[in-house]
């Protein structure tokens, strides 16, 4: 009997943007995860203690609240700063990424995204 063990790893997608979120959704569930869209950032931290996803893939750049204070928050939250970040953001600028990481993303992928290299970011990551 083949190992049980193996459970789809699940995944929390902050992106505010309706067709982003269906790509990235989309993508990570053909690839054999469990995907869980949230558009407002100011729902992720709420849906990531309840969901308890394995990797939080976020736009960076979202209305109410940024990409940047919420990775702040994520990270500063004892229950929840193991799990992994990955910012995805059109903000492709050297000096981007470093504040990105320094808020505590643990990858950083710019947009517009490629498919591949956005899967190898997850799979790093998970």
């Amino acid at each position: 009997m083949e190992d049980d063990a193996r459970v789809a790893k699940k995944v929390l997608v902050v992106e505010d943007n309706e067709l982003n979120s269906k790509l990235f959704c989309d993508l990570l569930r053909a690839h054999e995860f469990v995907a869980e869209p949230v558009r407002d950032g100011r729902e992720a931290v709420a849906r990531a203690r309840s969901f308890a996803p394995d990797l939080i893939i976020m736009d960076i750049q979202m209305p109410h609240v940024t990409g940047h204070e919420l990775i702040v928050e994520l990270k500063g939250d004892a229950d929840l700063r193991r799990i992994p970040v990955m910012a995805v953001t059109a903000y492709a600028g050297r000096e981007d990424e470093e504040r990105i990481r320094a808020a505590g993303a643990d990858a950083y992928v710019s947009k517009p995204i490629s498919l591949l290299r956005f899967m190898e970011a997850v799979n790093r990551l998970i």
